[in-house]
C-alpha cells in the first residue's frame, strides 16, 4: 500500500511538472507572437539608414569631388557664424547652363551623377541588364517626408525619386556662385555633397527655397539637412542672408552639438 502510494504521488508531480513547462512554453509564444507582431516582424530585415547615418562618399565606386574650400570641422553652428551674411544678389541672368550640362560624369567613374546618387541612397538596388551604372529599380527611405518609396526607372514613375541639390543652384547663384568658375559651378552641381534622393513631389515644391523659405516636412532630419547646406555654402564660399542665418539657427537650437558634413 506505502508503495502504491508513494508511485502516486511521485506520477501526479511528474504530471504536475509536465504542465508547468507546457504552461511556461504557451506564454514564451504568446510572448513571441506578441513581439513579432508589434515590433519584430520591421526589425527582422535589413533597414536602411537615412542621409543623417549614411557616408556621403563611398570610396569603392565614387571618386572625390574638388571643392574650392575644406568643409570646417567643429558644430554646424560655428561653421554657420563663418559664413558672410548678405543680401541676394540679382537672379535674372540665372541658367542652369551655367552649372554645366545635367549630371555629368565629373568623378570619372564610369557613371553619370544621378545614377551615382541613386546607387548611394537606394536599398535593393537594381541596374539595367549588362550595366553597373543604370538604376533601375530600389527602395528609399524618404529623408524629406520619412515616407518609403520604391523607385522604378520609366518615363513617368521616375519623377517620384529626384536628386535634389540641397543648396538650390538657384539660391548658391544669388549668394556667390555667379563669381565660381564654371569647373567650380559644375562640381556644384555635382557634388555628392550637395545631392540627395527625395520625393519628387517636395523637391519641386522646394524649387531654388533657403531655410528661411522651405524646410522638410520631416523634422527629424533638419538638423542634418541645414548643417549640409551650411556645410556646401561653406565649402563653396557662398553666403546666407540674414532671414536664412535666423532660420537656421533657430533649426540649430534643437541640435546645438550637430557637426558640419563633409565627404566621407
Amino acid at each position: 500500500m506505502t508503495a502504491s502510494w508513494s508511485a502516486y504521488r511521485r506520477a501526479r508531480r511528474r504530471s504536475r511538472q509536465a504542465w508547468a513547462i507546457l504552461a511556461a512554453a504557451a506564454v514564451g509564444i504568446v510572448v513571441a507572437l506578441a513581439w513579432f507582431f508589434a515590433a519584430g516582424q520591421f526589425a527582422a530585415g535589413p533597414t536602411q539608414r537615412g542621409p543623417s547615418e549614411a557616408p556621403v562618399f563611398d570610396a569603392g565606386w565614387m571618386k572625390p569631388v574638388q571643392e574650392p574650400n575644406p568643409v570646417p570641422p567643429g558644430t554646424a553652428l560655428s561653421a554657420l557664424d563663418g559664413l558672410p551674411v548678405k543680401g541676394r544678389a540679382p537672379g535674372t541672368n540665372y541658367s542652369r547652363e551655367a552649372f554645366g550640362q545635367a549630371w555629368l560624369d565629373v568623378d570619372r567613374n564610369g557613371c553619370d551623377t544621378r545614377n551615382d546618387i541613386l546607387r548611394r541612397d537606394l536599398s535593393g538596388v537594381v541596374f539595367s541588364e549588362g550595366s553597373t551604372c543604370s538604376v533601375t529599380a530600389g527602395h528609399l527611405l524618404e529623408p524629406y517626408t520619412g515616407r518609403d518609396v520604391d523607385f522604378r526607372r520609366g518615363s513617368e514613375s521616375s519623377r517620384a525619386v529626384q536628386i535634389d541639390h540641397v543648396v538650390a543652384l538657384g539660391d548658391a547663384w544669388q549668394k556667390g556662385a555667379q563669381g565660381l568658375g564654371a569647373k567650380e559651378r559644375q562640381n556644384l552641381a555635382n557634388d555628392p555633397l550637395n545631392l540627395i534622393a527625395a520625393d519628387g513631389a517636395a523637391n519641386q515644391q522646394k524649387s531654388a527655397g533657403d531655410a528661411a523659405t522651405w524646410l522638410p516636412k520631416n523634422t527629424a532630419i533638419r538638423c542634418h539637412y541645414v548643417a549640409r547646406q551650411i556645410s556646401v555654402k561653406a565649402a563653396y564660399g557662398l553666403w546666407v542672408t540674414p532671414a536664412e542665418k535666423d532660420a537656421m539657427k533657430q533649426v540649430l537650437g534643437s541640435c546645438p552639438k550637430q557637426q558640419t558634413i563633409t565627404v566621407r
